[in-house]
């Protein structure tokens, strides 16, 4: 490979860290599509990551934020996470699933999906525990803080 075709894949994976953060993984994914050598890709990569310019520590962080501020639980995020490349122990060690602020997220993603008022009878309950589930929290935190 070419120092042109070299200095073409690092542009090409400055300007993605430079849209968002990227996990190595996906970097790994885009940049395949340049037909580089995978060889020279994990070189580019090691070099990110000693330059500080990619950080899968740094983009778990500022994904978990971003989802929870979408609404998303602890679950959810893990599993998201996971198809994107991070170590479950990295997701673990950032994640906290059964920290205080994950409480708060479910009570605002319930109230602002259903409104302030209580479930009317055991099968709307039901079908907001339902919601709630897929969004990613856990089935102990929907019982202990959704209204009956």
């Amino acid at each position: 490979m070419s120092g042109a075709e070299i200095s073409k894949l690092e542009r090409a994976a400055l300007r993605l860290l430079v849209a968002r953060e990227h996990s190595r993984w996906e970097l790994r994914r885009k940049l395949n599509a340049h037909a580089a050598q995978p060889e020279h890709i994990e070189r580019l990569l090691d070099r990110l990551e000693e330059q500080g310019v990619q950080s899968d520590l740094r983009f778990t962080q500022e994904y978990i934020a971003a989802r929870g501020r979408r609404g998303f639980g602890p679950i959810r995020i893990a599993v998201e996470l996971n198809e994107r490349g991070i170590a479950a122990a990295l997701v673990e060690a950032c994640l906290d699933p059964d920290g205080a602020r994950w409480e708060q997220i479910l009570l605002e993603t319930a109230k602002s999906k259903f409104g302030g008022n209580p479930p009317e009878g055991y099968e709307d309950w039901a079908r907001r525990a339902r919601f709630l589930e897929y969004r990613g929290f856990t089935t102990a935190s929907i019982r202990r803080l959704l209204p009956r």
